[in-house]
Order: C-alpha cells, then structure tokens, then sequence
C-alpha cells in the first residue's frame, strides 16, 4: 500500500468512526430541548438527518470504517496491531458499539413518538438516555485520547 494514501485513509476513517455514533450520542438530547415527542415528521432537518442516518446509514458506515481500518493496517503494517494502546481502544471501541447497539438504540427507538404527557415516565427515560450519551461520549474522548497519544500502558 502506498503510504502515500495513509493521510486520506485516516481522514476517512476518522470521520466514519465518529459519525457511527453521532446519532447515539446527539438523539437523546433532543428529547430535552422538545420536551416532549421526537416525531420525526414533526422535527428539524438536523434531527430528521440523524434519525435516517441512525436507521439506514451505519451498516454501511461500518462497512467504510472497516475498509478504512484494514487500509490503515495495511499502510502501517500488521506490527501495528501488537500496540497495546490499540488494543484498548480497540476494546473500548467494542464496549461503546455494544452500548449503543443494545441499549441506546432500542431505548431511543421505544421514545420516539412518545409525548411528554402520555407516560409518566418520559422524563426519566429521556434523563436515562442523556446519561448514557454521557458515558458513550466520554468512551469515545478515552478513544481519541490513546489515538492522540500513544500511551505505554504495559
């Protein structure tokens, strides 16, 4: 692999790696700002854009961040993958899909067009999901953070 395509392969794969949890993280928040129903006919193009993105866009953003990722390996060699600071983002990384997957996904999916009023519940569940998009974001700094500064951790 020419190493002159490593500039674009981590450009790229940085940029699907976050919008892969851009919906997860930014959704719930939405919940908070309407005070009531996230219905989709009823909000905004930034909302509407995240929920089709959130529903049809991450099996092929996996996909591209898969691609990118062999092609990052491939440009710095396999020797990479023995970098334990990678391992743990790795890992960490796997941890936040599995949050967002089975937990933030099916809860935001079970809020969305449910008014303020309907449940009594509705605002625990929205402050529950914020929560969640807390720790998913802080994942994701823990994740940047080993990227940015390759730490020896053993």
């Amino acid at each position: 692999m020419p190493p002159v395509l490593f500039p674009l392969f981590l450009l790229a794969h940085i940029a699907l790696a976050i919008s892969l949890f851009v919906p997860s993280l930014l959704l719930p928040f939405a919940f908070r700002s309407r005070r009531g129903s996230l219905a989709p006919e009823q909000s905004g193009r930034v909302v509407r854009f995240l929920l089709a993105l959130q529903s049809r866009g991450t099996v092929w953003i996996g996909a591209g961040l898969a691609i990118t990722g062999l092609g990052l390996v491939a440009s710095l060699g396999v020797k990479v993958l023995e970098q334990p600071w990678l391992l743990v983002a790795l890992a960490i990384y796997a941890i936040n899909l599995g949050l967002a997957y089975f937990i933030q996904v099916p809860r935001l999916r079970s809020l969305i067009g449910l008014r303020s009023g309907s449940d009594p519940r509705w605002p625990d569940l929205a402050r529950r999901q914020r929560y969640i998009s807390y720790v998913m974001a802080g994942l994701v700094g823990t994740i940047g953070f080993l990227m940015s500064t390759k730490p020896v951790l053993w």
